[in-house]
């Protein structure tokens, strides 16, 4: 093998990468809505970039769970069932528990200092009504946690999860009264892991996820109802 085939491209793989961060960022915020085909051609435009890089991003987000392509209709955003939403929270939770538990173990300055920044970010995103940098800060504060916890591999269950419940996870912040006691848990969860009380880190992290599961249900819920009904 000669040293140019090992050789990257530096400029097409960014490329790839600023389009993938752009579609993710469109489907986390709302911008394409679950069901909502992606056009290959709708999307060019939109971003202004080749057809051969909107197909890589489409690639990578199908892995990530939050596209699925369909025979003879093409990719489109992901929807999530209430049973598979009821599942991911389940698992979730456990394992949110176990990182927060092993963080507040570790603590390591390093990580500490990282979380408490997720953390400020995600208070100040909070007091504006920018959907994309509270989706953006909240991202940042799981993965501060993930790290501090200390395990790759329950770093990279949960960074698939967190893929899908993107799907839910402004439907829940934004439903009346969640976002003010999203902070609060939050908080909680990093004044247990400061102090270095790993049950109450461990409690926090599941008590946050299960009311943002009571939420995130409820909607889904409603709206499979809708839907049967319409039919």
């Amino acid at each position: 093998m000669s040293s140019t085939e090992l050789q990257i491209v530096r400029k097409s793989a960014t490329l790839r990468l600023l389009v993938e961060d752009k579609l993710r960022s469109a489907i986390a915020t709302g911008r394409f809505k679950p069901g909502q085909r992606l056009i290959e051609r709708e999307l060019c435009e939109l971003t202004g970039v080749g057809r051969t890089s909107i197909r890589e991003a489409l690639r990578q987000l199908e892995a990530e769970g939050l596209v699925t392509t369909i025979p003879h209709r093409g990719p489109s955003v992901s929807t999530i069932s209430l049973d598979e939403a009821r599942q991911l929270y389940s698992v979730r939770a456990l394992l949110e528990g176990h990182a927060g538990r092993e963080f507040a173990k570790r603590r390591v300055p390093e990580d500490l200092r990282d979380l408490g920044l997720a953390v400020k970010h995600f208070v100040q995103a909070a007091k504006s009504d920018d959907r994309a940098e509270l989706i953006k800060a909240k991202t940042e504060f799981y993965s501060a946690l993930m790290r501090g916890g200390g395990n790759m591999f329950v770093e990279q269950m949960l960074t698939t999860m967190h893929n899908r419940i993107t799907l839910l996870r402004l439907t829940s912040m934004t439903s009346k009264g969640r976002l003010k006691n999203s902070v609060a848990e939050i908080k909680a969860i990093h004044d247990a892991i400061r102090e270095g009380d790993p049950d109450r880190a461990e409690a926090s992290c599941v008590k946050h996820i299960e009311e943002a599961a009571k939420v995130a249900l409820r909607v889904l819920a409603s709206t499979e109802a809708d839907a049967t009904v319409d039919a």
